[in-house]
């Protein structure tokens, strides 16, 4: 009896789970945790010169939304770079009053850490493994792939190794080349991690920052499955932060956390950050069947959205804090 075999591809027998969408996603603030500890007006202050923006993003964006606008908001607080002074029990009640005193609702609350590992998934070496760095112009070989290195360009470095074999004659200078320049070239080179002497990896802020993004656009899954799914709140409130939640839904009647675009306000100070991580984002591969997927739903709502992920993403620079 003659067997039959037929083949076809693995991603396309691949389910992909779906998640909810918002139109927008707002990020209020950044706070590290030097800024929880200049208290609760400190808090209000911020989020009083967030509220203007968050309310324009509403409006500009509920343009194509057939009058019935989703949007959620989000504040994401740094668990991984600095040592937390409180606990979430202390902190997340300090931060709703703070918004609620200028007139906002906190929809979720991230710790900066889910970037980097979630719900037993390692994020950060998730997205790492969907870099493709821009191929160079012309290479030597001098420059370590990123995978060792740590490091990513837009473009091509600029020689600077003129110890060659004959130093009598030494190398002219080439000035570094972005890769797509439009008359002038920007040129930018971004750590992404580092590995310390214990062998720990420590992810650059811009490189999770490029993974929050991807987050918050519902991009990211896990063998298709969602990452870091937003927990409601639990009272009592832990009173040490690896017992939160990557992620908390503050408002039980929320927007879903993820959306089809983002606007993050941000102090200006890390201006460089949002724009090395919109670089990073640039050279890293979407899940085909994910994005179709997330194109086709914002399709049927009537929303046009870009083929690039940056043409997604929004930030609010305020010089003010």
């Amino acid at each position: 009896m003659a067997v039959e075999t037929t083949f076809g591809e693995t991603t396309g027998r691949r389910r992909v789970a779906a998640v909810p969408l918002s139109h927008l996603s707002v990020q209020l603030a950044y706070l590290d945790f030097d800024d929880l500890l200049k208290g609760p007006r400190y808090l209000s202050d911020r989020f009083a010169r967030a509220a203007p923006w968050a309310e324009t993003a509403r409006r500009v964006y509920g343009d194509d939304t057939r009058g019935r606008p989703r949007w959620s908001t989000c504040v994401v607080l740094d668990d991984y770079f600095g040592n937390p002074p409180h606990g979430p029990a202390e902190v997340l009640p300090e931060l709703i009053g703070a918004a609620e005193s200028v007139g906002l609702q906190i929809d979720y609350v991230a710790r900066q850490s889910a970037c980097v590992r979630a719900d037993g998934v390692d994020v950060a070496e998730l997205v790492r493994a969907r870099l493709v760095p821009e191929p160079l112009f012309d290479t030597t070989g001098s420059r370590p792939p990123v995978d060792w290195s740590g490091w990513l360009s837009n473009g091509q470095r600029s020689a600077t190794d003129f110890a060659d074999a004959m130093p009598a004659a030494p190398r002219e200078w080439v000035p570094p080349r972005q890769t797509t320049a439009r008359d002038h070239s920007i040129f930018l080179d971004v750590e992404l991690w580092r590995d310390e002497p214990s062998g720990q990896r420590l992810w650059s802020l811009a490189f999770l920052t490029a993974v929050w993004q991807l987050l918050r656009l519902g991009l990211l899954r896990n063998n298709g499955a969602p990452i870091a799914v937003p927990v409601d709140v639990e009272q009592p409130l832990p009173d040490d932060w690896p017992d939160l939640p990557p992620i908390v839904q503050l408002n039980s009647s929320a927007a879903p956390f993820a959306a089809y675009r983002t606007l993050s306000v941000l102090n200006a100070r890390t201006e460089t950050v949002g724009v090395a991580a919109r670089m990073i984002l640039g050279q890293i591969s979407i899940d085909t069947a994910v994005q179709q997927q997330i194109v086709q739903r914002s399709s049927a709502e009537g929303i046009s959205l870009t083929a690039e992920v940056t043409g997604r993403i929004n930030y609010v620079l305020d010089s003010g804090f």
